[in-house]
């Protein structure tokens, strides 16, 4: 609906909830970390965008196996947001290294794949 601030207010009280509720390195904190990024990115604020899906990136390093489809997801959303700034080999190398998850984690069709030749 567009309706972005709303939207952020609710995923940020998620992710309060989330903190007192969960450890501090579960997957449902990267999940809320991510779904805000998403909110910034959409609205046009990069820092915060790059910040939050960072701060997802971290969690799911920890809480994950090194090549869990989460880790790829950190990384494409982390290029999107380099894409949209503009910093294109940054975004690239995001990209790439979502690929290279993507081609361990999934099978050769899956269309994640497909998206991240795309963003590539």
């Amino acid at each position: 609906m567009g309706e972005y601030s709303k939207a952020l207010s609710s995923y940020e009280r998620a992710l309060e909830i989330k903190k007192i509720a969960l450890p501090p390195n579960h997957p449902d904190l990267a999940s809320s970390y991510n779904n805000i990024g998403c909110m910034y990115r959409d609205m046009g604020e990069y820092s915060k965008a790059l910040s939050s899906h960072e701060r997802a990136l971290e969690i799911r390093k920890i809480a994950l196996p090194p090549n869990h489809p989460d880790l790829a997801a950190s990384y494409n959303n982390i290029g999107l947001v380099y894409d949209n700034m503009g910093e294109y080999s940054k975004a690239l190398s995001s990209y790439e290294r979502a690929l290279e998850i993507q081609k361990i984690a999934l099978p050769p069709n899956h269309p994640d794949l497909a998206s991240s030749y795309g963003n590539i």
